[in-house]
């Protein structure tokens, strides 16, 4: 064999899992048909956090004089804007690069398609390995009548390169993260944006009550959301994108103008182009590749990882999924059995979560407490101008369990870790409550969200 493991996909599943591999002895190469990182550091997570962090800079500038400071007229370079992202990509994908190569891992550029179960085909040369970690990621899923083509109209990708000017109009078909996401970068550059979701709610997987109060809040800011909603078509015309819109509960439709639509209905696993059928390997009618717990297919000594494996299609899971399949080649004793994975709207403020909803708790036959502290009663948010949200324990009432926690807010991702670790070490509420928490912090809001299942927190009135 020329490798002992050949990870086919350099996203941040695969690179993971071809470092950790190489660590633990396994002579070691990765494959990547476009470019080192994947769809998160290249055309994803990374750059779209950058212009993300531009908009709400534009956000605080536009509230300072409530502080006594004034910056006189804004202007923007887009120009440089997307420069100074993609700056930050290049310098990202190249450290990746270098962790590779220090790692002794040999990268093949090419596309990988197996000819038989040990052997793939890369750039017209074949490679023989004792072990395959397929980590192919995704792709957007495409709407019909949506048909993107990367100017008007956008899938995430084409969204990324801001043009200028700025649309003065915009359309985000898809109520969800990347949705979201978006449509705030967006509004912050100025366009007027609209999202239009065909399920009844947006944001689907987080807690009720976190996303009535989040969907409020970007109201306030401007934005429009419409669910029970589709668009069917759209035709670019030369005064705009003429979409047609339906209402899915009464079926009225419309019509309406956008100088911009973004397609952000989900991603689909990416297997074209893998032939997993020479090799033996199982993919289902949705295009994902089942695994057991440690990430192992129907093919013993193939592996799969990541958004091809099965939700919830999100970075941070395919990183510790390619740790594991890279442990279980290597011979350690692992699997896949995280309590929860948590999920994050990047947006300001942010929205996060992990663990069980209200919801999901009650249907799952727990009883349940809920502990709830508005970050209107943060100091650390007051000096942040940013006291929009609240923190949401769910707990369960005969143990004290934390079941999910949930967090509308300012740096929600952030304060996430606290509530990560909670759920795996099998905290309760009044763990929480009975630790330190530095002051002033946004994360002392966690602490009383504890105090909050127990009607004892300090600075609010518990009802």
């Amino acid at each position: 064999m020329d490798f002992d493991l050949i990870v086919i996909g350099a996203g941040p599943g695969g690179y993971h899992a071809a470092i950790r591999a190489a660590q633990l002895g396994l002579k070691t190469a990765i494959v990547e048909r476009e470019k080192v990182g994947g769809v998160c550091l290249n055309v994803g997570c990374i750059p779209t956090k950058a212009l993300l962090h531009a908009g709400e800079v534009i956000m605080e500038t536009q509230h300072a004089a409530e502080f006594g400071l004034s910056f006189g007229e804004q202007s923007m370079n887009i120009a440089k804007l997307n420069g100074w992202k993609e700056g930050i990509v290049k310098k990202l994908t190249g450290g990746v690069s270098g962790l590779l190569k220090a790692n002794k891992v040999t990268v093949l550029s090419g596309e990988a398609g197996f000819t038989d179960p040990h052997t793939v085909e890369v750039g017209g040369q074949k490679y023989t390995a004792s072990h395959f970690i397929i980590a192919t990621g995704s792709e957007p899923a495409k709407l019909p009548g949506l048909e993107v083509d990367q100017q008007r109209i956008v899938d995430s990708t084409g969204a990324l390169n801001v043009p200028e000017p700025v649309p003065a109009r915009m359309l985000c078909v898809g109520g969800g993260v990347i949705g979201f996401e978006f449509a705030q970068v967006y509004n912050n550059l100025g366009s007027q944006v609209k999202i239009i979701e065909f399920m009844p709610t947006v944001i689907p997987g987080a807690d009720a009550d976190a996303v009535k109060e989040y969907v409020k809040v970007m109201k306030k800011q401007g934005l429009t959301v419409e669910t029970q909603t589709k668009a069917n078509r759209a035709e670019p015309k030369e005064d705009g994108i003429h979409v047609e819109i339906e209402n899915v509960a009464t079926g009225e439709k419309r019509t309406e103008v956008f100088d911009r639509v973004l397609v952000a209905v989900g991603r689909r696993p990416r297997t074209d182009g893998l032939n997993a059928q020479a090799a033996g390997v199982t993919v289902n009618e949705r295009g994902f590749i089942p695994t057991d717990k440690q990430q192992r297919t129907n093919v013993a000594h193939i592996y799969a990882i990541g958004d091809v494996a099965g939700n919830p299609m999100l970075a941070h899971k395919a990183m510790k999924e390619g740790l594991v399949a890279a442990e279980v080649i290597a011979g350690k004793p692992a699997e896949q059995d995280a309590v929860a994975i948590p999920g994050v709207v990047y947006t300001n403020p942010e929205l996060a979560w992990v663990g069980l909803t209200e919801a999901e708790a009650k249907d799952k036959g727990y009883e349940v407490k809920t502990g709830l502290f508005p970050m209107s009663a943060s100091g650390r948010a007051m000096t942040l101008q940013a006291t929009d949200g609240f923190i949401k324990m769910v707990v369960e009432k005969e143990t004290d369990l934390v079941l999910g926690v949930h967090i509308v807010g300012p740096r929600a991702s952030d304060l996430l870790g606290e509530a990560s670790l909670a759920l795996e070490m099998a905290a309760t509420a009044t763990d929480i409550a009975l630790t330190i928490h530095a002051h002033p912090t946004l994360g002392e809001g966690v602490l009383e969200a504890a105090e909050a299942v127990h009607k004892q927190a300090i600075h609010i009135i518990n009802k």
